[in-house]
C-alpha cells in the first residue's frame, strides 16, 4: 500500500534544460512535483559538457551561456519548490496499479502517478575513432566536450565534425585559441546554415569536405595530428596542441526498452501529446521521438508543457491520452 504522503503527482527524470522547464510547468499546474536527476548536480549536459559554450536556440535569447541558461531555468522551476533528489539513478519503472507508478532507485523506491522522461539523449558516451593512441591521450590533447575554454587560451587546435556543436566549438574558441583549424569529411555540413555562413567567414581553417582525422602525433600529450583527404588520399601533417573530437553521442536505449516503453530509432516513441505506450508515462527532449522532430531546447521546453498538461489531464480523469 502507498502512502498518500508517498505518492506524488509528477516526477520527472531528468534534470537538464528541459526537466526544468518541465518542473516549472508541472509547479505552475498546482501538480506536486519530484525530480530526479542522476548527476550530483542539475542542469544536465549543458553544465557536465558545456557550460562556458553559447546556446542559440532558446526563444528570447539572441545568445545566452550554457551557465547562466541553467541559473535562470533553476530559478524558474524552484518557484514552485519541487523535490529534488540528485545522484540517483532511475533504474527501474512499473505500472503498480492505474494512476500508480513505482520507480526504482539504487537508494530506494520513489512512487508518483505519472512520470515525464526528459533525460536528453539518454546514457549516452561521445563516438570515439578507431585510431592507434587516441584512447592513451584522452585527457592529454584528445577532447570530446570542454567545460571551460580557458585551457586552450593560445593553444592550437583541431576541431573535427561538421555538425552545430563543432561549428559552436570552432566559432566559440576564435580569439582565445592561436589557430582553430575544422576538419569535416562529409561532403555538407548538417547545421544551421546561419552558423555555418559564420565559420566560413571566421579565421577557422576549414578543411572540407573528405577531410578525415588519419592519426594523431604525440607520446605523452597531443602535439600534431595527420588529415587526409579521402577522395584524393593527399595527407598533411598539422602542428595542434589539442583536438575535439564533435563526431556525435552514442546513445544506450536498452534501460528504456527493458521498463517496457517502445523504442524507435534513437528515442522513446511517443503520440503528439508526448504519451508513450505505458499508461502516465510521457516523454521530452531530445529523447522522445516523433515524425518531424526538431533537436532544439526551444522544442523540447514545448514538448515539457505538453507532456505536463497531459499528465495532468490524466491525473484528473484517468484518460490515457491515446
Amino acid at each position: 500500500m502507498v502512502l498518500q504522503s508517498e505518492l506524488f503527482d509528477i516526477t520527472i527524470i531528468g534534470a537538464g534544460p528541459v526537466g526544468l522547464y518541465a518542473a516549472y510547468y508541472s509547479g505552475l499546474r498546482d501538480c506536486r512535483t519530484k525530480l530526479i536527476e542522476m548527476y550530483p548536480g542539475i542542469g544536465g549536459r549543458l553544465i557536465s559538457m558545456y557550460p562556458e559554450k553559447e546556446i542559440f536556440d532558446v526563444a528570447g535569447h539572441p545568445k545566452i551561456l550554457a551557465a547562466d541558461l541553467v541559473r535562470l531555468l533553476t530559478e524558474q522551476a524552484m518557484q514552485y519548490r519541487p523535490t529534488v533528489v540528485l545522484d540517483e539513478r532511475v533504474t527501474g519503472l512499473r505500472l503498480l496499479q492505474e494512476r500508480v507508478i513505482e520507480l526504482t532507485t539504487p537508494n530506494g523506491l520513489h512512487y508518483t502517478q505519472t512520470v515525464i522522461v526528459s533525460v536528453g539523449c539518454g546514457a549516452f558516451v561521445p563516438r570515439k575513432l578507431d585510431i592507434p593512441n587516441l584512447i592513451d591521450l584522452e585527457g592529454h590533447g584528445i577532447h570530446y566536450f570542454l567545460t571551460s575554454f580557458e585551457a586552450l587560451r593560445g593553444k592550437r587546435v583541431l576541431i573535427v565534425g561538421g555538425g552545430n556543436s563543432a561549428i559552436d566549438w570552432a566559432l566559440s574558441l576564435v580569439g582565445i585559441a592561436a589557430e582553430v583549424t575544422l576538419a569535416h569529411r562529409m561532403y555538407r555540413f548538417h547545421a544551421h546554415e546561419a552558423r555555418v555562413a559564420m565559420l566560413l567567414a571566421s579565421k577557422v581553417r576549414v578543411m572540407f569536405p573528405y577531410y578525415a582525422l588519419k592519426a594523431v602525433l604525440g607520446e605523452d600529450r597531443v602535439t600534431g595530428a595527420v588529415i587526409w583527404n579521402e577522395r584524393s588520399g593527399k595527407e598533411e601533417e598539422i602542428p595542434v596542441d589539442a583536438i575535439i573530437l564533435s563526431i556525435g553521442m552514442l546513445t544506450n536505449l536498452e534501460p528504456f526498452r527493458a521498463w517496457g516503453l517502445n523504442i524507435a530509432g534513437s528515442g522513446i516513441a511517443v503520440a503528439p501529446d508526448m504519451s508513450t505506450n505505458i499508461p502516465g508515462v510521457y516523454a521530452a527532449g531530445d529523447i522522445a521521438t516523433y515524425p518531424g522532430k526538431i533537436l532544439l531546447i526551444t522544442a523540447g521546453s514545448g514538448e515539457a508543457a505538453t507532456a505536463v498538461n497531459s499528465a495532468k489531464e490524466y491525473i484528473l480523469t484517468g484518460d490515457l491520452g491515446r
